[in-house]
């Protein structure tokens, strides 16, 4: 799979392309994006997807709080996984969002040499959304392709979207978020030095500095999974701000405890995959009942989550 941020370098003769913001890569994306693989390479074709960053709507609407459910390389590697030959993150920006949709897709047939194109069921794009579904099957015959349209993939009566995915996590319900995409929902991050307060009460922790624009799951304490160079560890996981230790302060962290892990993870990159919530963030009377309170979350760890 080849990850690029630009369209200059490539002319290719024959692709099958879908355009979208996939963040996440849930379900639904991935049901297009296996028809999109299977059907391009079926024709000899590559199967191309252009995405984009930053999000859309972190541009028009001005959203400055963590928004994504992926970053650009996770998530060209989620769709190279399925099978996808290019992802192209192009740059969205405020002069990109002023363009006739049209003039894009022409940019986009010269460098892509696309016969397929494949959309979701809300597809638009351009300026003020000028160049939705209904234009794009007037412009078929014009830019020589053929419109493919995803209908909605819904789960338990509800449309998997990443609108939705993003509510979830910031319940706290990762459990639904996980079938919404798929697998669990993971944040990946160096562990940087804590006050390491964890230690002292005997419960270590890795304070984990993920990626600034990616969504964190709701406050609280979480059954995890978390792989250390690959290797899988059960881990009881805490999001908040350590009510207990500190007061009021506002300093969110997030905080992992390994079960049964030996060793120094400063400096080294760990993944963080969210299973189940265990309990909200709580500030307890004493260090005495935190430390009770937290043997128990562990002993639940070791029954809810599977290496």
């Amino acid at each position: 799979m080849r990850h690029l941020h630009s369209l200059d370098s490539l002319s290719l003769s024959r692709s099958w392309l879908t355009i979208g913001n996939f963040d996440g890569v849930h379900r639904g994306h991935q049901h297009l994006i296996h028809r999109l693989v299977e059907g391009a390479h079926r024709e000899d074709a590559l199967a191309v997807v252009l995405t984009f960053h930053p999000h859309p709507d972190v541009v028009l609407r001005g959203i400055s709080s963590p928004y994504a459910l992926s970053t650009p390389d996770e998530r060209a590697a989620l769709l190279g996984a399925l099978g996808v030959d290019i992802v192209i993150t192009y740059p969205f920006t405020p002069a990109l969002a002023a363009q006739p949709g049209e003039s894009f897709l022409a940019r986009l047939k010269h460098h892509l040499g696309f016969t397929r194109l494949w959309v979701g069921y809300d597809f638009a794009m351009g300026r003020q959304r000028d160049t939705d579904i209904h234009r794009l099957h007037d412009l078929q015959t014009r830019y020589t392709f053929q419109l493919e349209v995803q209908r909605a993939i819904a789960f338990e009566g509800q449309v998997i979207s990443s609108t939705w995915t993003r509510s979830l996590l910031a319940e706290g319900n990762v459990r639904r978020a996980r079938r919404a995409l798929g697998r669990p929902y993971t944040l990946r991050g160096a562990v940087v030095p804590g006050d390491a307060r964890g230690r002292t009460i005997g419960v270590p922790t890795a304070n984990v500095q993920p990626p600034p624009e990616k969504v964190i799951p709701a406050r609280g304490v979480y059954a995890c999974r978390v792989l250390v160079d690959g290797i899988p560890f059960r881990a009881a996981t805490n999001i908040g701000v350590r009510p207990t230790f500190d007061g009021a302060s506002l300093q969110q962290t997030v905080e992992t405890h390994l079960l049964d892990f030996q060793g120094n993870l400063y400096g080294q990159e760990i993944e963080v995959q969210f299973l189940e919530r265990l309990r909200g963030e709580k500030r307890f009377a004493s260090v005495h009942h935190l430390v009770e309170q937290i043997r128990q979350d562990l002993t639940l760890v070791r029954e809810v989550v599977p290496l």
